[in-house]
């Protein structure tokens, strides 16, 4: 009796396993066909035999799962391409590898997750671009660069906890984006098209009409990620932590200007005036005719009491570019800088003989003040001719240094300006 139990037994599970494959076969005719629902109803029949299947069998259905649910997600239903990657790895899981259909099924939903994700950033849709890049990345983890730039999509989303997380993969990972990079001339567009491999672009170039073939080695961006890394703390006011990132960052790319820049920056929000004039000295070294970076050098040096310094960097700035309106106002801000003092020392002195030349020794030196920042200030009008309150200074400037027809002048212009 026990033995012509088992034999039925096997004469079930034999029946089953014969269930599932049959099903698993239509099933695999219909995605081959681009049946998608066709295929669904197949996988549905044979879902509720799968128990009793071995997992090689249980990995040809969930590749097919896959594939039906990457047929239907057209060009942006993630929720879709989810499954599809969730189903491909399932089957990966169960049979241990990838066989020729898994490996091409999880190259097409790379593909379409990629494309996907251009279409979100060319609509500013960085959060979903950024998911869809860090799914891309998830089934095929060999593809770092796509975590790299889903962290990017998340920067640009404003998410920097998430970008902070994928960057901190990137760094364990020890990942650069060295790479070479092979291209090739599209004949339909007249634009270099880079290709995943060699031979890839080579069969372009052979059957394609695609010319101008190049092999160019993609540099590092280790001092990008750090540097990203490194902002992120400082947004988030942990500067103990950027400090940390960045001389890492800057150890490993001594030369690297927006490294220093960067590394500059910091320096200033963690109120390191000398270590900023420094790096920044440093800087200007590497792009003598910048204007920006005199100006800044002339703020910062400004900050800390060095007031000549800040005066040769503002002119400096103006030498290269005389219309500078910020170099302009700063300027005239640095000379005008001591004008309360003057005034209230005059406001404070009586009517005594001496305190009438003194007053007057005082006044002298005031209206000097006026008139060397008089120029800054004129340039400054006429190169940001929309900044009211540099007009109402000048104004009243010209009223100090009794310039009665300029006052007129600049008074009326205040009066336009202002609806009046």
């Amino acid at each position: 009796m026990k033995k012509q139990i088992f034999i039925v037994g096997l004469a079930l599970i034999s029946a089953v396993t014969f269930a599932q494959k049959k099903e698993i076969k239509k099933a695999e005719k219909a995605v081959d066909s681009q049946k998608f629902d066709e295929a669904m109803a197949y996988l549905k029949e044979a879902e509720s035999l799968l128990g009793a299947a071995d997992n090689l069998l249980k990995a040809q259905y969930y590749t097919l799962l896959g594939e039906t649910a990457l047929g239907t997600a057209g060009t942006s239903n993630f929720a879709k391409m989810k499954d599809a990657g969730a189903a491909f790895l399932k089957a990966e899981e169960l049979s241990g590898k990838k066989d020729e259909r898994l490996t091409l099924a999880v190259d097409k939903l790379r593909v379409a997750l990629v494309n996907s994700a251009i279409e979100d950033q060319n609509k500013q849709s960085y959060l979903t671009a950024s998911q869809k890049l860090y799914q891309a990345y998830m089934v095929s983890p060999k593809d770092t660069s796509y975590l790299y730039y889903a962290a990017g999509n998340s920067v640009n989303g404003k998410d920097y906890d998430t970008a902070l997380g994928y960057y901190e993969q990137l760094i364990d990972l020890g990942f650069t984006n060295v790479h070479m990079e092979y291209s090739a001339t599209n004949p339909e567009t007249g634009q270099p098209t880079a290709f995943a491999s060699k031979e890839e672009r080579d069969n372009m170039v052979k059957f394609a009409s695609y010319t101008n073939p190049k092999d160019e080695k993609i540099s590092s961006v280790e001092g990008d990620l750090l540097q990203k890394v490194t902002l992120i703390y400082m947004n988030k006011g942990q500067n103990e932590k950027a400090l940390a990132v960045m001389n890492k960052a800057r150890a490993a790319n001594p030369d690297d200007v927006n490294l220093m820049r960067s590394e500059a920056d910091l320096a200033y929000k963690m109120g390191d005036m000398e270590k900023y004039n420094k790096i920044m000295a440093d800087v200007i070294k590497t792009d003598p005719n910048n204007p920006e970076l005199y100006y800044n050098l002339g703020v910062s040096s400004a900050s800390i009491g060095q007031k000549d310094k800040a005066k040769e960097y503002y002119l400096k700035a103006l030498e290269i570019k005389p219309d500078y309106s910020f170099a302009q106002i700063n300027m005239a801000a640095l000379i005008l800088q001591d004008e309360g003092k003057l005034v209230e020392e005059m406001n404070g002195l009586g009517n005594s003989r001496a305190d009438n030349l003194k007053y007057d020794e005082l006044k002298e030196k005031r209206n000097m003040m006026y008139q060397e920042a008089l120029p800054y200030l004129e340039g400054a009008v006429s190169s940001s001719p929309e900044n009211v309150e540099v007009l109402r200074t000048l104004m009243n400037l010209y009223s100090q240094l009794a310039m009665d027809d300029k006052y007129k002048a600049a008074k009326a212009k205040l009066a336009e300006k202002e609806g009046n």
